[in-house]
């Protein structure tokens, strides 16, 4: 069995310059349906939905329900936005 391989600091880091490059929304849409599936595609997009209900202070409860996300997702969003690397806070910040 073939165990896959990580992806170098370099590999990386030409994937985040890829995105940063793309500043127009339809390159964006374009890269990540070349690189991702769709699956992933709207997992990205229902974590940062989550984001914003819970800086929004809804329930966890609601956010289910509204989202179909699990509470791990939930719970694992909830710890990036307060204490991860601010991603989502900058996303969310340029929503208002």
């Amino acid at each position: 069995m073939t165990v896959a391989k990580r992806a170098s600091d370099k590999e990386l880091q030409r994937l985040y310059r890829a995105f940063a490059a793309s500043g127009d929304p339809a390159q964006v849409e374009a890269l990540m349906e070349d690189l991702c599936t769709i699956r992933e595609v709207h997992e990205m997009a229902q974590r940062l939905t989550v984001a914003l209900m819970l800086d929004a202070g809804e329930s966890y409860t609601r956010i289910q329900e509204r989202t179909g996300a699990s509470a791990a997702t939930i719970a694992r969003v909830s710890k990036c936005l307060n204490y991860g690397t601010g991603g989502y806070r900058t996303v969310i910040d340029s929503e208002r």
